[in-house]
């Protein structure tokens, strides 16, 4: 007897359930976008235990007859495609046929479905159908609504190996939270709601656009902390296979219509990036959508990286909701089960769009880092998009009055669900970086109630508050600053009609010098010196496999060395304005860093290495005092820069403590 034979079907749509159902989280994605799909306009979602003993999902979509209702059970069973030619651009967010099977098959599922009256005749009866998993248990008629409600109960009860692996409730409920959150970023003109027990956690009625839709979920603290991203660029069919002109003619001949190359269309981008002092220690903050899917894409995310580079310190990541728009022939979505990948047609024009775009925002908004806000930001492992809680102080009068909540937890990034002590107000996410902002919540509440204990200092017409600007000043006003001093000859105090400003020299010399330095070797003008005795550096097999490999860009950029022995080099011209002294410490610090970078070797992050170790050691030092005309030149010069909100290694050059935060700390508002 041979030793290969074919699964049962359970057994097949178990491992299936495997590779699209990882976590209740799973279910939930594949569930809201079938009620995306279906033209839904409202959409609900009730979770109980995390997603584990209940999710519930209902929407009022197109709807199903009973056949579909039956028939979407089946393997591969869809109404998205019909044949391998609609791959090729596929434009809903589900395609494959496995999300209801796969889903059936490790859970106790509920579905009531009625197809719209647009779609059947209006008094045609709803359909129910319950199916244990994975065999079907009853289906009937019924009197139902328009749209769609499918409930899952017993998450993995069949499949006890995967259910104890699922994490903490609490765990389980935050990745839920997060999914819908961003999905009803991604579609502001629809309802969503979502329901943990007795708790609404989240209700976003239809707005006008996006930033209105983060203003209403996260907040006005939230939307002033990022830059808002928006432009087109029309595709053009660079380097793929086309026709060639003998083929084309013949189609002219054979059909006058034909000859018309079909217009590749255009990619456009638009959404929002966090200010360049919002930094968080890993890339879960970054939310990409192309086509309104969420995915997870190392091609984009590598494009937001090289956006900030030398603005935000090499190791850190920024606080990114971002929308691609492409034509659906430009991205392959048919490359993992779950759909969280994609692969695009033209990936270097798609990074290069990305990058450019973003950092094209951050050039022009120069945004101006607060002081109180710089003062406690630190890099973050948690989610800067992440909905959650703000713990309630004591009040055991009205501990009773309120349901349970789902708690946010700094410390772990989790949830908890426990009983709020206080009257229902507004919640706050955690953003982490230094700031909380207003979270939204299903309980209509007046927003003054956020100020229950004001501390305020009564007004008797001796403290009137100062006009100030609504509009958020940005670093463009650094021409305008008049210096005032030093502060341990090492920062510059300045100040304009703004605030008070506060000025690293060093790192503000720095970027200055970077800057000029890049564009002196772009137009192969730059100044070096010639060293009195040459400077004979001893390297290591490392260090000499990357100076060898950088050597014509060192030349290019004002060095002059050359063999001298077996694993040493003589330098006999530096650029201006190092110090000979440094000029070997400069070198190994430089190979060093090269040989210690991951990824691959390229000239422009080469030059960029080049450049920022040139501007580090020749700029001003700290403990240097500086005459008034030094300090209005340099204030002056990072003016004209590019970005003047950080050094080429990522820290703050200047800071901000507003005319609005001296009034407050004065009481004066």
């Amino acid at each position: 007897m041979g030793r290969i034979h074919v699964l049962p079907e359970h057994v097949a749509n178990k491992i299936a359930a495997g590779e699209v159902v990882e976590r209740p989280a799973s279910v939930v994605k594949e569930l809201l976008e079938n009620a995306l799909d279906a033209g839904a306009t409202r959409i609900k979602i009730s979770v109980e235990a995390g997603g584990k003993k209940l999710i519930q999902i209902t929407d009022n979509g197109c709807g199903m007859v009973r056949d579909d209702a039956m028939l979407a059970f089946e393997r591969h069973a869809t109404s998205k495609i019909k044949d391998a030619e609609d791959l090729l651009s596929v434009a809903t967010l589900g395609f494959r046929g496995e999300a209801l099977p796969s889903i059936a098959s490790v859970s106790r599922l509920r579905l009531e479905t009625r197809a719209s009256a647009e779609s059947t005749e209006k008094n045609a009866a709803g359909t129910i159908v319950e199916i244990n998993g994975g065999r079907m248990a009853r289906v009937e008629e019924a009197g139902l609504t328009g749209g769609t409600s499918i409930t899952v109960r017993d998450l993995f009860f069949n499949t006890p190996a995967r259910k104890k692996f699922l994490k903490a409730e609490s765990t389980e409920l935050s990745h839920i939270a997060s999914l819908v959150t961003h999905y009803a970023l991604a579609h502001p003109e629809k309802h969503f709601e979502l329901h943990s027990a007795t708790n609404a956690m989240l209700s976003a009625p239809p707005v006008a656009g996006y930033s209105e839709r983060i203003y209403q979920v996260f907040g006005k603290e939230t939307l002033d902390q990022l830059i808002a991203v928006a432009a087109v660029q029309p595709l053009a069919h660079v380097g793929l296979p086309q026709p060639p002109p003998w083929r084309r003619k013949e189609e002219e001949n054979e059909d006058q219509d034909a000859v018309k190359l079909t217009d590749p269309g255009e990619m456009r981008l638009h959404g929002f990036v966090s200010k360049p002092e919002i930094q968080k220690l890993n890339r879960n903050s970054i939310y990409v959508f192309v086509n309104r899917r969420l995915i997870r894409d190392r091609l984009v995310q590598h494009g937001l990286t090289e956006a900030y580079r030398n603005i935000i310190p090499p190791m850190v990541y920024p606080v990114v909701l971002l929308f691609l728009e492409l034509p659906p022939g430009e991205v392959d979505v048919n490359v993992h089960p779950s759909k969280t990948e994609v692969r695009f047609r033209q990936p270097t024009v798609l990074h290069d769009f990305v990058r450019d775009t973003v950092r094209a925002a951050l050039m022009k908004a120069r945004p101006a880092p607060q002081f109180t806000t710089e003062i406690h930001a630190h890099a973050r492992a948690s989610s800067g998009l992440t909905p959650g809680a703000r713990e309630w102080e004591p009040a055991s009068d009205q501990a009773s009055a309120a349901p349970a909540r789902a708690m946010y937890e700094p410390a772990t990034g989790a949830f908890a669900l426990e009983a709020p002590v206080a009257p229902p107000v507004s919640a706050r996410f955690r953003f982490e970086g230094g700031i909380a902002v207003e979270a939204n919540v299903a309980v209509p509440v007046a927003r003054g109630l956020e100020s229950r204990f004001p501390e305020t200092i009564p007004d008797h017409g001796c403290a009137p508050a100062l006009d100030t600007q609504e509009e958020e000043p940005t670093l463009a006003a650094l021409s305008t600053l008049r210096p005032l001093g030093q502060i341990r000859n090492s920062f510059i105090l300045a100040v304009n009609e703004d605030g008070l400003w506060i000025v690293d020299q060093h790192v503000a010399h720095e970027r200055v010098l970077f800057e000029r330095i890049l564009r002196q070797r772009a137009t192969q003008h730059v100044e070096s010196q010639r060293l009195l005795m040459p400077i004979v550096l001893e390297l290591s097999a490392a260090q000499q496999a990357i100076f060898a490999e950088i050597a014509d860009e060192l030349e290019h950029n004002g060095f002059e060395a050359e063999p001298f022995g077996a694993r040493s080099v003589a330098v006999k011209v530096a650029p201006a304005g190092v110090d000979a002294a440094a000029v070997e410490h400069m070198l190994h610090e430089l190979l060093d860093q090269i040989s210690r970078e991951e990824q691959s070797l390229n000239l422009e992050k080469i030059r960029s290495r080049i450049a920022a170790s040139i501007a580090c050691h020749a700029a001003i030092k700290i403990n240097m005092p500086l005459e008034q005309n030094k300090m209005q030149w340099l204030l002056a010069e990072l003016a004209k820069t590019d970005h003047p909100m950080s050094c080429p290694h990522g820290r703050p050059v200047v800071l901000r403590y507003s005319v609005k935060d001296i009034q407050k700390a004065f009481k004066r508002i």
